[in-house]
C-alpha cells in the first residue's frame, strides 16, 4: 500500500469514527446510553457494518468515554483563555463564569442542534458512567485552578457546607443546560435567547447558592 493509499485510508476511519461518535451521541442522549445499542448505532450511522462501532472504539464504555473527550478537549480550551482574561482578584461571580461560561460558548459554536448537555446528564445520573465524566473533567489543570479559586473566594464556608452547596450546584449546572438544551431541540419556549444568557442566568443562581446564609 502506497503512502497516498494509507493516508485516504486513515482519512476514512477518521471520517467514520466521527459520524459514528456523533450518532451515538445523539442517541444516547434522546433515549439514555443503555437504551440504544451497538447495532443500532451503526445503522442509524449509515454502517453497512453492524460492528463498526466494536471495531472503532471497543466497548460501550470506551465509546462513551471518547464522546466525552471529543467535547472535553474542546472545552478545556476554552476555559485556559478566559481564565488567562481574568482580573487580579476574581470573586466568586469571576469563578463561577469561568467554570460555566465555556461550556456554553461551546454549545452555542457547535449547535444547533446539541446533545452533549443531555448526554452529560445522562452521565452523571448513571452510578457507572458517572465516573467516566468526573475522570475525564478532575484531570483538568485549568478546572482544578478554578476549584481552588472559588474556595479561595468563599474563606468562611466550612468544609461540609462546601461540599454540600458543591453537590447542589453541580446539579443546577448539568441539569439546567440539559432542560435548555432539550426545549432548543424541541422547539419549546426558553427563559433566555442564548447560551450566554442561560450562563448569565445560571452564574446569577449559584452567586446566591454559594453566597447564602448560613444556618447555624
Amino acid at each position: 500500500m502506497t503512502a497516498a493509499e494509507k493516508t485516504a485510508r486513515a482519512d476514512r476511519a477518521g471520517a467514520t469514527r466521527d459520524v459514528i461518535l456523533a450518532t451515538a451521541e445523539r442517541l444516547f442522549a434522546e433515549h439514555g446510553v443503555f437504551g440504544v445499542s451497538n447495532r443500532q448505532i451503526s445503522e442509524a450511522a449509515g454502517q453497512g457494518n453492524n460492528a463498526a462501532v466494536g471495531y472503532h472504539f471497543g466497548t460501550k464504555t470506551d465509546l462513551v468515554r471518547a464522546i466525552v473527550r471529543r467535547h472535553t478537549d474542546q472545552i478545556e480550551q476554552l476555559r485556559v483563555r478566559m481564565l488567562a482574561e481574568l482580573g487580579p482578584e476574581p470573586d466568586v461571580r469571576d469563578w463561577l463564569g469561568v467554570l460555566i461560561r465555556p461550556q456554553a460558548e461551546h454549545l452555542a459554536e457547535i449547535g444547533p442542534p446539541t446533545w452533549f448537555a443531555r448526554f452529560s446528564a445522562q452521565l452523571m445520573t448513571d452510578p457507572g458512567l458517572r465516573q467516566i465524566m468526573l475522570e475525564e473533567s478532575l484531570t483538568s489543570p485549568a478546572l482544578q485552578q478554578i476549584i481552588d479559586g472559588l474556595k479561595g473566594a468563599l474563606p468562611d464556608l466550612p468544609p461540609p457546607v462546601r461540599r454540600e452547596r458543591g453537590d447542589m450546584a453541580r446539579l443546577l449546572m448539568v441539569h439546567l443546560l440539559a432542560e435548555y438544551e432539550r426545549d432548543l431541540d424541541a422547539g419549546t419556549p426558553v427563559a433566555r435567547a442564548t447560551w450566554q444568557d442561560t450562563a448569565t442566568g445560571l452564574i446569577d443562581a449559584l452567586v446566591g447558592l454559594w453566597t447564602a446564609p448560613m444556618t447555624a
